[in-house]
């Protein structure tokens, strides 16, 4: 079984689909999966999102070539996604 490598692409445009962001990374490589993250409330782009894929050379030749590249006006900022930070739910709420 192959591990998937996931890459953190942020500064997307807010007119930016899934479809768009895995058609810029699959010039790389196979992308098993590219999503961006809308905001739950409003269904809006929250300008980041996540790209998987399955060749760990493809992938870190993909963050190299990606990070600083203009989409759609803007330059992303691309890196190895790391693991997300536990969330603490003990903080105040006023």
């Amino acid at each position: 079984m192959t591990s998937l490598k996931k890459i953190y692409v942020g500064n997307l445009s807010f007119n930016l689909t899934d479809q768009d962001l895995m058609k810029v990374y699959s010039q790389f490589g196979e992308v098993s999966s590219a999503t961006v993250i809308m905001d739950r409330d409003t269904g809006r782009s929250r300008g980041f999102g996540f790209v998987e894929m399955s060749d760990d050379t493809a992938a870190t030749t993909a963050i190299e070539k990606t990070n600083g590249m203009d989409v759609d006006g803007r330059p992303l900022n691309v890196n190895e996604a790391r693991p997300r930070e536990p969330r603490s739910n003990d903080r105040p709420r006023w």
